[in-house]
């Protein structure tokens, strides 16, 4: 007999998403819908809807479940929304982003991570995602400017560029890290400059690579 995907996504929601405080209802919906075990090897699949992150190759993870709807929440993403994500890795952020937001530009720096999250975003039907292979930390700019930019590596500060790509009112949701802790920040865009930031959580993400990042 086979696993029941369907039912430990149910789960999932319940004991991991709403029960931790996720209260949006578009959010709660997405993760309900989003088949996250199909963007993981099959041999992990049994796994996919624990709160943990799982391996997914190139030394990268697919992020436990909460801190995906944590980060989509903060964001407060609509129907209108034109969103970046730096670090598309498995692209099961994305996807969920891709059942709220109007379209979503996710950036992933390691090709085949890339080309990989693309094929299963497609075979999906989600043709409002669209991967590309590039530096993250430079961000996009020919489609800027963002209502909301969710980057999912740590950074010891915010790039500049995504500041500049960040719509008036615009969301930036960013883990940012010493060599020892990180916080998951957002950051609010008013008048040209961030304006507020609140601590959403403590967190461990992989490192932003780039030269003005870490090395």
């Amino acid at each position: 007999m086979g696993t029941d995907f369907e039912a430990l996504r149910q789960w999932m929601v319940e004991e991991q998403i709403m029960a931790r405080g996720i209260y949006q209802k578009a959010v709660i919906a997405s993760m309900r819908k989003v088949p996250r075990h199909l963007f993981v090897h099959p041999d992990l699949q049994r796994m996919a809807y624990d709160d943990a992150p799982l391996p997914i190759g190139e030394e990268q993870v697919i992020s436990q479940p909460y801190l995906v709807a944590a980060m989509t929440q903060a964001a407060e993403i609509t129907p209108h929304s034109t969103v970046l994500e730096i670090g598309t890795g498995s692209g099961y952020q994305a996807a969920v982003l891709g059942e709220i937001a109007h379209e979503v530009f996710t950036i992933e720096r390691i090709p085949s991570l890339a080309a990989k999250a693309n094929a299963v975003l497609q075979d999906l039907g989600y043709r409002n995602v669209h991967v590309i292979a590039a530096n993250g930390t430079i961000g996009l700019p020919e489609h800027a400017p963002y209502d909301a930019i969710l980057v999912t590596a740590g950074s010891p500060s915010v790039p500049k560029a995504l500041e500049n790509q960040l719509a008036q009112g615009g969301r930036l949701v960013i883990p940012i890290a010493n060599q020892s802790s990180q916080r998951l920040m957002l950051y609010r865009k008013d008048k040209e400059k961030m304006v507020s930031e609140e601590i959403l959580e403590w967190v461990r993400f992989v490192p932003l690579i780039a030269e003005e990042r870490w090395k």
